[in-house]
């Protein structure tokens, strides 16, 4: 991906603009930025050409004059996010009453991202390049809240089933993959189950080269094939890996902040979700109860087909309950300042896991919450979906 950080704009008053020189061969440039008299809505216009349309902007904020990008810029509408076409006087509008109600500073700088990005492969979704608040705003558990940037990369709709599993599988014992499991799976089009950390992220790589892409894991410099290590990502690859906690907390809320759950509501149904609605915490409808019915046939896990329940803001299926999805990151507390692209810490014990499963409870489902495994652990409510770095 080809990315520039192309002009900064600052707002004394709410108006004024200095301009960065642009890079080659992406541009945005002619900057300006004004207050809408009377209101407290910012519209920020720009020029945008070059690169390969279309493309991916993002408006950033900084309190510090440009030290850090911690401002509040939620609230945009216009000419931002992806989709955006080559042309002049591109519009972003902030509003600054709703993010940044009844404040006004000196040293308040934007910066417009713009990047043009490949065409989302099949399957996937592309999340957008931006910053959001990750933690628990709603039942503060999980916190402390804190902004996160996150580069645009690309999520799969659904969750790995078992045919696509086993499609890779075969194919990967034959190219050096010796020890891929079988896994588990209720049927062919649900998410396949009962495989650990290590393997998922082995499939992988067999999936990438499969498929003709660049895997990303490695272990002493080698593509990592088999055995249990832990690996070396290489972020910039075409591959496939794992999402981090932190793509996969944007992911999950679909566009929209402060919410529990990924349809952006504090409640939750069987009429979204597969889950054990036993119970009325957590926005849980008094009306369901136990496991769900259409799913409980007596027959342990309780899985459904991938897709069943409708997709979150970012076209995302399943992202509460039907299985756990592992991520990259080992578990560790969250920090109190802004950060970008954050991927864990290092090392660590027990990895990242996400979602709530067929077996959880509403709480387990919210976006927000954190939960871990040991790599090596497998059971039947754990499983993934992959994501792919967005780079040409």
């Amino acid at each position: 991906m080809k990315t520039s950080h192309l002009f900064s704009a600052l707002v004394s008053a709410w108006l004024a603009l200095v301009m960065a020189a642009p890079a080659s061969p992406l541009s945005v440039s002619q900057g300006r930025a004004s207050q809408r008299a009377g209101t407290r809505l910012v519209d920020v216009y720009y020029d945008i050409g070059g690169g390969t349309p279309p493309y991916t902007v993002t408006l950033q904020g900084s309190l510090d004059g440009g030290t850090t990008w911690t401002l509040p810029v939620t609230t945009v509408s216009g000419n931002v996010g992806a989709g955006v076409t080559a042309g002049t006087n591109r519009l972003v509008t902030w509003n600054a009453g709703t993010d940044w109600a009844g404040q006004l500073s000196t040293n308040v700088r934007f910066r417009v991202n713009a990047s043009d990005t490949p065409p989302t492969p099949t399957g996937f979704a592309l999340i957008p390049a931006g910053s959001f608040s990750m933690g628990d705003s709603v039942d503060g558990e999980y916190v402390p809240v804190h902004s996160v940037y996150v580069s645009a990369f690309f999520m799969e709709k659904y969750l790995v089933t078992k045919a696509l599993w086993d499609s890779v599988r075969t194919w990967g014992l034959t190219h050096g993959y010796t020890d891929l499991p079988a896994g588990g799976g209720k049927a062919t089009n649900h998410p396949v189950h009962s495989i650990n950390w290590y393997a998922m992220v082995k499939w992988c790589n067999a999936r990438s080269e499969k498929e003709g892409l660049t895997p990303c894991y490695t272990v002493s410099g080698l593509v990592y094939r088999t055995g249990s290590s832990a690996p070396v990502c290489n972020w910039s690859a075409n591959g496939y890996r794992l999402p981090t906690e932190a793509e996969w907390e944007k992911a999950a809320r679909g566009g929209v902040a402060g919410a529990r759950y990924p349809w952006g509501t504090n409640t939750i149904s069987q009429s979204q979700a597969n889950y054990n609605a036993s119970g009325t915490s957590y926005g849980n409808l008094s009306g369901d109860v136990g496991y769900h019915p259409t799913y409980n046939d007596g027959v342990f896990p309780y899985t459904s087909p991938v897709g069943s329940f409708a997709a979150n803001g970012y076209g995302l299926y399943d992202m509460a309950g039907n299985v756990w999805e592992w991520c990259w990151d080992w578990y560790g507390s969250y920090t109190a300042g802004s950060q970008t692209d954050p991927r864990g810490p290092s090392p660590g014990s027990v990895r990242v896991v996400r979602g709530g499963g067929w077996y959880g409870l509403a709480g387990l489902c919210r976006v927000a919450l954190r939960y871990f495994g040991y790599p090596d652990y497998s059971g039947s409510s754990m499983g993934f979906r992959a994501a792919r770095s967005s780079v040409p």
